[in-house]
């Protein structure tokens, strides 16, 4: 394909240079003149292994070029890569002057262009940044109308440092977020041939991706360091307990957890959260990630409290009271705390678990109970129907298939529904839905 790349810096200049190795006709176009000249001559602008000799084989056998002509790089290609500096600014918002100058001249280029051409950013952007910032300046500047004469895709990259070249033909995966199929389906001639899943999705999702994909890499660097130091102030060896955790791809390295929902609880999390903190303290090991775990937990059953006040209505009822589906456990069972708040704030509340019977709770249990919630029982009631049919504000945080069918069956329009659990069908659920953080 021909295809032109705005930016020359890391990104685009491995871009630049693997594009052309694959066999395309492509225009690099940069502002500096010095990075220009480097690129004439052969020379890459990135000191990395294997880019000197990718350069020089896109500049040389394979042709590629480079000009500071943005209009003569449009005329010449079909789809362009955006692949700008983002900075941040010092209040931590991002700089995208240099994203919108350059938009205002492919606009500007675009005029007496009748070719169909497709933008791909892929330069990080915030949320929204090419539907609204990207589109309005090209269409603006150009008189052209999205999807009639141009088409927009965001293309999140996955090259880290020092191994661009080989994470450029071996990424985890591809995604493409586009304004439509044909704009992907572009795309998908360029990338399409790479060994590895080809995803496509909405363009504010893969922008919204990209950047959990980098933080998710900082918490789990962040992870492992405040592993080390209180294993360091214990005497363990942190490489071994990292090396074990690791070789649990069931539930550690998996996609287990990584769920929006509610808050978690259980007998084990906060207790074992509580102690490993405390022991941090005890050997002065500050800790400001995993100290910082439960009071985010807490503010998700904040979140949900808030919620359902906000529906102003005083008939609550509870589907679901144990920590997790399957289970009669109480102990820190955010369901519980959730309770006690809505009790405090004077909300006639009633609860349905199939799986809580407060009269054959033992041990632990019975003992939560009766030191804890003791009025809990009188409140629970052992029809989910009944439950529906006497609630004005449904807060589900059970999903069984039984109480899922009970749900489409019962609801009424006038219902709120808090959905904790992402529940199956929202379709068929009567009622104005509503996300735990979704």
């Amino acid at each position: 394909m021909r295809i032109s790349v705005f930016g020359l810096g890391y990104v685009g200049a491995v871009s630049l240079g693997c594009l052309a190795r694959d066999g395309h006709d492509v225009i690099g176009v940069d502002i500096d003149p010095t990075k220009l000249d480097l690129l004439r001559r052969g020379q890459s602008p990135v000191i990395e292994a294997g880019m000197q000799e990718l350069i020089a084989n896109a500049m040389g056998a394979r042709g590629a070029k480079v000009t500071s002509d943005t209009a003569a790089a449009v005329r010449g290609s079909e789809i362009s890569f955006l692949c700008v500096g983002t900075p941040p600014r010092p209040n931590g918002s991002q700089d995208l002057s240099a994203m919108e100058r350059l938009c205002i001249q492919l606009g500007e280029a675009m005029r007496e262009k009748t070719e169909f051409h497709v933008f791909v950013v892929r330069s990080t952007v915030m949320p929204g940044t090419v539907e609204d910032m990207v589109r309005s300046a090209i269409e603006e500047h150009s008189g052209k109308r999205l999807g009639t004469d141009f088409g927009l895709c965001f293309q999140p990259e996955f090259m880290r440092e020092g191994s661009s070249i080989r994470d450029y033909d071996r990424p985890p995966m591809t995604v493409v977020g586009g304004d439509s199929e044909r704009s992907v389906e572009t795309v998908r001639k360029v990338f399409g041939h790479l060994p590895c899943p080809f995803h496509v999705t909405t363009i504010r999702i893969a922008e919204t991706l990209k950047y959990f994909c980098n933080i998710f890499h900082a918490l789990k660097i962040t992870f492992a360091n405040e592993v080390g130091r209180i294993c360091q102030s214990l005497r363990v060896d942190p490489h071994q307990v990292m090396d074990l955790l690791c070789k649990d791809t069931q539930l550690n390295v998996s996609a287990a957890y990584l769920k929006p929902g509610f808050a978690f609880g259980g007998s084990c999390l906060p207790k074992d959260l509580k102690a490993l903190t405390y022991m941090a303290r005890l050997n002065d090991v500050d800790l400001p990630m995993l100290q910082a775990i439960l009071p985010s937990n807490r503010l998700h059953v904040e979140h949900a409290v808030e919620t359902i006040l906000g529906a102003r209505e005083r008939s609550v009822g509870m589907i679901g009271l144990a920590f997790k589906t399957g289970t009669d456990d109480l102990r820190e069972s955010p369901l519980v705390t959730m309770a006690e708040s809505l009790l405090g704030k004077g909300i006639h509340l009633r609860i349905f678990d199939p799986e809580v019977n407060v009269s054959r709770l033992i041990g632990a249990n019975r003992r939560y109970i009766e030191e804890v919630i003791p009025h809990i029982g009188s409140i629970m009631i052992d029809s989910c129907e009944k439950l529906i049919a006497d609630s004005k504000v449904v807060v589900v945080g059970l999903k069984t298939p039984e109480l899922v069918a009970a749900l489409q069956k019962n609801l009424r329009d006038e219902h709120t529904v808090l959905d904790l659990v992402n529940l199956p069908d929202r379709a068929k659920l009567r009622g104005r839905y509503v996300g735990c953080c979704w």
